[in-house]
């Protein structure tokens, strides 16, 4: 008789995983950490690691899928508070992803270097479709609620907003690469904030929000990474 898989059993132990896997990428690095040392933290034999995970590679893209899951929660009050606007709104969600992300600054600077390798293509496309899923429907009720008060201008929420998504997703690997290159020196504070400010400009005749309308980027948190 073929065994019966108990569906929040097997969630338990893959995150089990996941989470080993978080703390040794913050403690050791990705590159450091093996498979071997996730297989020791939690006594399990390799069987039941590729049980769940087909690589190291793929461990890496349940540890940032998880993390994105975890800043959408965490924004997700702000979404739905009856009491803000919609600039507020997109304003709240991403201060609160940029303080989620100061907050673990450590962690975030042991994935950066390895996250843009080839060699994890497949797993940034994967998180990148897995973000189009999740945070589309997010944007699209801020969207609409800022057409309907007159903020935005777009006649399409739920198309602007899969835009916007694809959008972030290239500002966020735009920020990254300017960040290792302003730790690099080769490029300046100012050049750095003129490029993502220039993002920032896009986002909102995207939304056709009023020019100057929409401060999504903080001057202190620009200055915690770029300064």
């Amino acid at each position: 008789m073929a065994r019966t898989l108990d569906p929040a059993s097997h969630a338990i132990r893959r995150d089990a995983f996941v989470d080993v896997a978080l703390r040794l990428i913050q403690t050791k690095g990705y590159e450091q950490m093996s498979v071997q040392d996730v297989l020791d933290e939690l006594d399990a034999s390799r069987g039941a690691f590729y049980h769940y995970f087909d690589s190291k590679a793929s461990l890496l893209g349940a540890v940032v899928d998880a993390m994105v899951e975890t800043v959408l929660e965490s924004v997700a009050p702000v979404v739905a508070d009856p009491d803000l606007n919609a600039t507020e709104k997109l304003e709240g969600v991403f201060g609160g992803i940029a303080r989620w992300k100061s907050a673990r600054r450590d962690l975030l600077l042991a994935l950066m270097a390895v996250w843009l390798s080839d060699d994890n293509a497949i797993v940034r496309e994967k998180l990148r479709r897995g973000l189009t899923a999740r945070l589309t429907p997010i944007l699209a009720v801020i969207v609409c609620q800022g057409r309907d008060e007159g903020r935005f201008t777009t006649t399409a929420p739920d198309e602007t907003a899969r835009v916007l998504v694809s959008f972030i997703a290239g500002l966020n690997e735009a920020a990254t690469e300017l960040y290792l290159a302003r730790q690099a020196d080769e490029i300046t504070f100012e050049a750095a904030e003129r490029t993502l400010s220039t993002y920032l400009e896009a986002f909102e005749r995207i939304l056709g929000a009023r020019p100057g309308s929409v401060t999504l980027l903080d001057p202190r948190i620009l200055h915690e990474w770029f300064g």
